[in-house]
């Protein structure tokens, strides 16, 4: 939030930044899970769970989709891989120490 005011003395206070510190992986409680809403009837897995800063999301989806040999994408805390790979992507995080669960 910016606050304007007309005293000349006034100090402009920096936001805080809203972005977590990113918890080791044993302390990640992550989802595994498909979804087919919104995607013209395709399968995409989604990595839902993840706390921390937006550059550790998105080295960890790249480890992901380099290690499925296929595409996705990493925003709002979450992962999206391209088909269903819940079971792949499970196992791949369970050996990078991640406490990850597969939901539906």
């Amino acid at each position: 939030m910016l606050v304007y005011s007309t005293n000349p003395d006034f100090m402009k206070q920096a936001c805080e930044s809203r972005e977590q510190k990113t918890l080791e992986p044993e302390k990640q409680r992550l989802i595994v899970r498909i979804d087919r809403r919104q995607r013209a009837g395709k399968q995409v897995t989604l990595v839902e769970g993840f706390v921390g800063t937006d550059d550790d999301l998105s080295a960890l989806a790249k480890t992901l989709k380099v290690k499925c040999g296929v595409g996705g994408t990493a925003k709002d805390g979450e992962i999206t891989i391209q088909g269903d790979l819940r079971d792949k992507v499970t196992a791949l995080l369970t050996g990078m120490g991640y406490n990850a669960k597969r939901g539906n």
